[in-house]
Order: C-alpha cells, then structure tokens, then sequence
C-alpha cells in the first residue's frame, strides 16, 4: 500500500508545529499550524480543543524535551536547586514561548508533577502549607525572569549611557552572555535558598 496522503496527526506533533511558529515568530495560529502539518485545520481538533490545548501541550513538550535529573538524596536544598535549574532551562530555549505560558492555567499533568516535585520538597524542609504557593510563586518569578535573561543581548546594559563610575565599572566588570546569566542564576539561587532555609528554621 502506499503512503497516507496525509501525515498521521498526533498531539506531540500538534505541539512540535506550534512550537516552531512561536520560536520563530512569537506567535502561531490553529491555521498556520495546520499548514505546516500539510492537514485540514479541522484535522487538529480531532487531537486538541483549540490554542488553549496546544499551549499545554507546547509546555509539556518544553518540560519532556530534557529529561529532569535525578533529585539528589542530601540536603533538601540540593534537590530544589537541581529542579529550579532544569526548570530555568526548559524556559530559557523557548523564550518567546514564556509570554503565552504565564497567561495560561497550568494544566498539563507533566508539568504539574514537577510542581508536586517543588511542593514535596519545601513542605519536607519545614515550609507551612499555607504559605507554600506564595514560596512557589517566588520561585516561579525567578525562575522565568532568569530563563528570560538568558535569551538577553550579549550586552544588556550601555555602559555609554552610565552616569555614575560605580555602574560602568559594574557593567565592565559583569562580562557578557550566558556566563553573566549562568552566574546571576546561581547568586539569586544562593539568596533565596539562604532566606529560606532562615525561614525554616
């Protein structure tokens, strides 16, 4: 038999298609999705709902795309520091992605699990369960305005139009690129781990 004159459709490739529209163009539409599937924009809606579906399903596809590490056994704060980090670096490749994510109730089960996974750990570190969302939001807020850094320009800050000595030097001395985020992750890490260990105590 030959082959379909259609691809076969699944909601991973569904996601996949989206996914490229929004990191070239910070956008997409049931439409432009199905013309790049070669497929009826009908077709899609055997598969998901509409652009609410497909957005979940980009967030799963983002978090299953690098496997989260093994949590390590030590300290709880060993573990939260791994998670926060495969965390950042899901957003961190599909920046433009981040917008349309934070404007979407978290829905996809996958996704939910690594919040299981956050949540688990700070309740296990003495976190009261009243306030374990906000310590959470906390993090989230992080987490994604330092995936957004990474995707920044090599050179964030014109040292040009410094006023002060104090700042130009600061701006020479911070250097550029992915080490200058990598570096400013792992301090806002040590900052918020170190308040919340004080918290727990």
């Amino acid at each position: 038999m030959g082959r379909p004159a259609t691809p076969k459709l699944s909601v991973d490739k569904i996601a996949a298609a989206a996914l490229a529209l929004v990191d070239a163009k910070g956008e997409f539409t049931m439409g432009e999705i199905a013309g790049a599937l070669g497929v009826r924009p009908s077709s899609l809606y055997n598969h998901l709902a509409g652009k609410t579906d497909v957005i979940e399903a980009m967030r799963a596809r983002i978090f299953a795309e690098q496997p989260a590490p093994p949590a390590p056994s030590a300290h709880w704060t060993d573990a939260l520091r791994a998670l926060l980090r495969h965390y950042r670096d899901a957003f961190a490749r599909h920046p433009r992605l981040i917008p349309m994510l934070t404007a979407h109730t978290v829905s996809s089960p996958d996704v939910i699990h690594m919040y299981d996974d956050i949540a688990t750990v700070l309740s296990a570190a003495g976190i009261p369960t009243a306030r374990l969302l906000d310590v959470i939001t906390v993090l989230d807020s992080f987490v994604i305005g330092s995936a957004l850094d990474v995707a920044a320009p090599d050179q964030v800050w014109d040292a040009a139009q410094a006023r002060t000595p104090v700042l130009i030097a600061a701006i020479s001395a911070a250097g550029h690129g992915r080490p200058r985020a990598d570096r400013a992750f792992e301090l806002g890490l040590d900052l918020i781990l170190g308040a919340l260990t004080t918290y727990t105590e």
